[in-house]
């Protein structure tokens, strides 16, 4: 008689079992880890990769996800969005078995429990097996839902994240470390996880990407939910600072009109207006900049490798860790020398403005 103890549907990621358990997926598995670590990850858990399978089969649709990706493979790209959407609103549409409604239900309960808040807002976000393959960009190709309020509403966006799977873009994404890797059965775990009503987010780098300069942590963000600046929506200030003394050696601060922030209108989140008096004032000051920099360069140190994060100050001025990968860019290449050869401040300043943005290599979800 087998004595193996059935994975759970439910999985915190403050259980002493989340730190590097793979039935999180790359993404909150990396918060699993960065909570045991004592980072100030907002609370929240998983609903497993084992629940998704366990969903599929239930469902009756664990042959036909197979046939899905099979058929994608080589179809042009209309084809392959038919076949996405005709997959994705079947998923939408079904049933989960009764068990696992019941886990959802009772873990989103004692969230609430947790955060004293009822109804509480919560971000909903794919994270995937495939997330931990090498010079894989998965990440980039799921879904995120946020500010997503009460059992019902988390259900139906839990079935919209297991459809993420079989989007077109993802069906027809080839990382050039595996070209198959498409084809293969990885499973998905879907996070839920406390919404931070941000002052400010964003992101921020423990080099730079434009020069891959690993003494100086990069820090971009704006006012409101870090959306803007993760789907590129929104021009972010940014701040460049040593990594040594934390000194802020550039800083280019944007006009900002529009932050994204929860519309009334729609209870969604939504493009609404930045109040006057903060469209042309730093979304950060030199404390929140030097309490995000130390902090990124402990998770760095931590972790041993470049990283990018995303982060958020609340209004009371707390800041988050929301999501911690490692940069996949320049950390592939050779570390240069802290100390070099003097460029010209003219070389310099060239160097800067060479790379359009610094988004190449982000690879996350909208």
């Amino acid at each position: 008689m087998s004595t193996t103890t059935p994975a759970p549907y439910v999985l915190w990621i403050d259980d002493p079992a989340a730190n590097g358990n793979r039935q999180l997926g790359g993404k909150f598995g990396s918060l699993a880890e960065m909570t045991a670590a004592g980072f100030a990850v907002p609370p929240g858990f998983g609903i497993t990769t084992s629940a998704y399978r366990h969903f599929l089969e239930s469902a009756g649709l664990a042959e036909r996800a197979r046939e899905v990706r099979a058929a994608a493979r080589g179809a042009d790209l209309a084809r392959v969005q038919a076949i996405s959407a005709e997959f994705s609103a079947v998923i939408e549409a079904a049933a989960l078995p009764a068990d696992l409604e019941a886990a959802i239900r009772v873990g989103y309960a004692e969230l609430e429990r947790r955060t004293g808040q009822a109804d509480l807002p919560v971000a909903v976000r794919s994270s995937g097996e495939s997330e931990d393959l090498a010079g894989a960009s998965f990440a980039g190709q799921y879904d995120t839902f946020l500010w997503i309020r009460g059992a019902e509403d988390l259900l139906r966006h839990v079935r919209r994240c297991w459809a993420g799977m079989f989007g077109a873009a993802v069906l027809t994404y080839r990382p050039d470390s595996d070209p198959d890797a498409v084809l293969a059965d990885h499973g998905i775990c879907v996070g839920v996880q406390q919404m931070v009503e941000a002052r400010a987010a964003g992101v921020m780098f423990t080099l730079d990407p434009v020069s891959g300069d690993r003494s100086k942590v990069v820090v971009e963000g704006c006012w409101g939910l870090g959306e803007g600046v993760v789907s590129g929506g929104i021009t972010p200030s940014r701040y460049v600072v040593d990594k040594v003394t934390f000194e802020v050696v550039r800083r280019d601060v944007v006009r900002q009109e529009e932050q994204y922030s929860v519309d009334p209108a729609t209870a969604a989140v939504g493009l609404v207006p930045v109040p006057v008096e903060r469209c042309d004032v730093a979304c950060l000051d030199d404390v929140q900049i030097d309490a995000l920099a130390k902090l990124a360069k402990r998770i760095e140190q931590h972790r041993g490798a470049p990283q990018d994060i995303e982060w958020a100050v609340s209004e009371a001025g707390d800041v988050h860790v929301l999501q911690v990968r490692p940069e996949t860019v320049w950390s592939a290449r050779a570390a240069a020398p802290l100390v070099t050869e003097k460029k010209s401040a003219v070389n310099h300043v060239l160097a800067r403005f060479a790379g359009v943005g610094v988004a190449q290599g982000r690879g996350r979800t909208s």
